[in-house]
């Protein structure tokens, strides 16, 4: 029953902006860390941000530091992706992920995954 749902992916093009939702349904995920995962076409999932409301600690791959920023608000089940200038080895499907610790979530052991978003970047 427990659900996260992606949303906000599109097609924009090279320095563009854009802003990635995941709620969730089903349960509470009010207090919990948000995670960011992306799939590009025939590339293996690979960690993209996470954020910890109660420490404060946020982590980022290196390919995209300094232009996306993952965020989680306590008490809101919805976390949220900032996307800024883009570039076209952005382009993936997104899927955001939940678990009870920070430490699972940057490793990518999460309780909950949402289905994924298309994030498409043209030049």
């Amino acid at each position: 029953q427990a659900q996260l749902v992606e949303s906000g992916g599109g097609s924009v093009q090279t320095g563009d902006s854009l802003r990635l939702t995941c709620t969730a349904s089903g349960r509470s995920f009010r207090y919990d860390p948000v995670g960011w995962f992306r799939q590009a076409p025939g590339k293996e999932r690979e960690f993209v941000a996470a954020v910890d409301w109660k420490t404060g600690r946020s982590s980022y791959a290196d390919s995209v530091r300094g232009r996306f920023t993952a965020s989680k608000i306590s008490g809101d089940n919805t976390g949220y992706l900032q996307m800024d200038n883009v570039i076209p080895e952005d382009t993936a499907i997104y899927y955001c992920a939940t678990a009870n610790m920070y430490s699972r979530i940057i490793k990518g052991d999460a309780d909950y995954w949402g289905q994924g978003a298309q994030v498409t970047v043209s030049a």
